[in-house]
């Protein structure tokens, strides 16, 4: 309908004004902060946050075996009576972001219509990449399809073991994992966040995705809980990830060069990973994630071209094309959780993996929300699920491939499946050339992408804890820093692996409520892209008719 008359501009710009007060707020960023000591925190956020993580971190210690009998028990309640939701709700995630691609909504611009990004898109993705899943794919991209293909913890779909049928899907299985559904997690986070910190002008917390839900109501104990429950699944995942991380560097050192891969060692990579988060997160974004973004995304290049070229180059070209094939047959399949025989393999992988990475998706969709503006909805949806899932499909074929391949000849200590998880991709660098190159490379790699990890980690929680500023002070984002480093740490002088499995059944474990918020997000979102479209097509009609 074209406007023909100066009474017809007037009426849809009161509309327009009318709109856009339905998302107006007096709330000011920072307004409940204090500022002790030079910082500027939330009050009560930090307050609440730091004493729940001092009493759980604490009482792991010095009840390790309790806590993780405990949380374990948490865990597996959780895995077991909610593994259903888990599956339907991971499944509506992708269906909603695939869906925000082609819907109209999908040309709307994070930050407005003028808005540009901040960041090159290379930097952009090897940011996003190497927060959301860069360590991972270095810990069971040789382990998880060598673990599906010997029956290591259960087959997908129960395929006997060793045979080709069980190669397939465990390429595509261990694709299935690390394709659409995290991303599309991640992605419902981090858009959510982008949109109405960037679009609407609210601070960048978790609570702000939720105003067309709830409205005023979300700067007070509404908003709260939700960033209290973010700030620990993001400090506990961290934390975990770290430990579990030194104890696979540490044996990565034992193996290059016989150092013991003890207790000392772990605290002391744990120490150094802290140190230069600390010296990363205190040159921010630009000087600190964006640049060790870049080095790990050329070094992963850099190992990856190694191994394609170095191992038997056609067959893991194969394996890439393969992976992809198997993914797109058993997506289906691997999604359905109703009559599902593999009840063993379903709950210790699928449902796990779907409470973790919802677990983490506080932390990373608010990092790709804080880097993202300036991206079409569209593109940022393509971006984020699309290329990490080509970019891990051509990994996993390449590493998983090879030790498929190795189990297959019977060579190496692969030919014995998995035996020690934080060796396995050190013993399939061990049937290829150069292997000390490779391993100290792969050490590099594991403990850089946890620097970036970290940091990136430092910069979410700071940025929960201070209200939503993403300018708070140098001495906040050192704080959290090291408070990760000094949480894995202890836990694991303190407790050892009982302690940080304790923290992990904790992270798993969060991740119920959490799927909850995150589809009440959904929602949210929907409401927030409608509107937005709404005011941005009524704007266009009235400049395109006042020109």
């Amino acid at each position: 309908m074209s406007l023909h008359t100066e009474q017809d501009i007037q009426e849809k710009i009161q509309q327009v004004e009318e709109l856009k007060e339905e998302y107006e707020t007096d709330f000011e960023i920072g307004q409940d902060n204090v500022q002790p000591m030079g910082m500027d925190i939330h009050n009560p956020v930090f307050f609440i946050s730091a004493l729940l993580i001092i009493v759980f971190v604490l009482g792991s210690i010095l009840f390790p075996a309790e806590s993780n009998a405990m949380l374990s028990g948490a865990k597996g309640w959780v895995i077991n009576h909610f593994d259903w939701l888990f599956m339907l709700s991971a499944n509506i995630f992708v269906v909603f972001c695939v869906a925000l691609i082609f819907l109209p909504v999908g040309r709307l611009r994070i930050g407005g219509a003028d808005a540009k990004p901040e960041y090159s898109t290379l930097s952009w993705l090897a940011m996003l990449f190497a927060a959301g899943m860069g360590i991972g794919l270095m810990f069971w991209s040789v382990a998880e399809p060598l673990a599906y293909y010997t029956d290591w913890y259960g087959t997908p779909l129960n395929t006997p073991a060793n045979t080709d049928a069980a190669a397939n899907i465990a390429i595509g299985a261990t694709m299935f994992h690390w394709g659409l559904h995290p991303w599309a997690i991640y992605g419902v986070v981090a858009l959510s966040l982008a949109f109405f910190a960037y679009n609407k002008g609210m601070p960048l917390t978790i609570r702000s995705a939720f105003y067309p839900l709830l409205g005023e109501r979300i700067w007070g104990w509404a908003g709260h809980v939700i960033d209290i429950l973010a700030v620990l699944a993001t400090i506990f995942g961290l934390a975990t990830s770290l430990g579990f991380g030194a104890k696979q560097a540490s044996s990565g050192l034992n193996f290059l060069f016989g150092i013991e891969a003890g207790i000392n060692t772990q605290i002391a990579i744990i120490i150094g990973v802290t140190l230069v988060a600390v010296f990363s997160v205190m040159r921010g974004v630009d000087g600190g994630v964006k640049v060790l973004s870049n080095i790990n995304m050329a070094l992963a290049f850099l190992l990856l071209l190694f191994v394609v070229f170095a191992g038997p180059t056609l067959d893991l070209i194969s394996w890439m094309f393969n992976a992809g094939v198997s993914y797109v047959e058993n997506i289906i399949p691997l999604s359905n959780w109703v009559g599902r025989k593999d009840d063993e393999w379903l709950h210790g992988w699928t449902v796990f993996y779907w409470a973790w990475w919802i677990s983490w998706s506080p932390f990373v969709g608010m990092f790709i929300a804080r880097i993202s503006k300036g991206r079409t909805i569209r593109e940022f949806m393509v971006s984020v699920l699309i290329v990490p899932m080509v970019i891990t499909l051509i990994w996993m074929g390449a590493f998983g491939g090879a030790a498929i391949e190795q189990a297959q000849a019977g060579i190496g200590a692969l030919a014995d499946g998995v035996g020690k998880v934080s060796l396995t991709m050190f013993h399939m660098f061990e049937q290829l050339p150069l292997t000390g190159i490779t391993s100290f490379i792969g050490i590099v790699l594991v403990l850089v992408f946890f620097v970036t990890s970290s940091d990136s980690g430092s910069l979410v929680i700071d940025s929960i804890t201070a209200g939503g500023k993403v300018d708070a002070p140098v001495p906040q984002r050192i704080f959290w820093a090291c408070l990760e480093g000094l949480i894995a740490g202890a836990l694991l002088y303190g407790g050892g692996k009982e302690a940080l499995s304790a923290l992990q059944a904790g992270a798993i474990s969060s991740g119920l409520p959490f799927t909850l918020v995150l589809l009440l997000m959904c929602v949210s979102l929907y409401r927030g892209l409608s509107h937005e479209y709404q005011v941005t097509r009524l704007e266009r009609r009235i400049e395109k008719h006042q020109a």
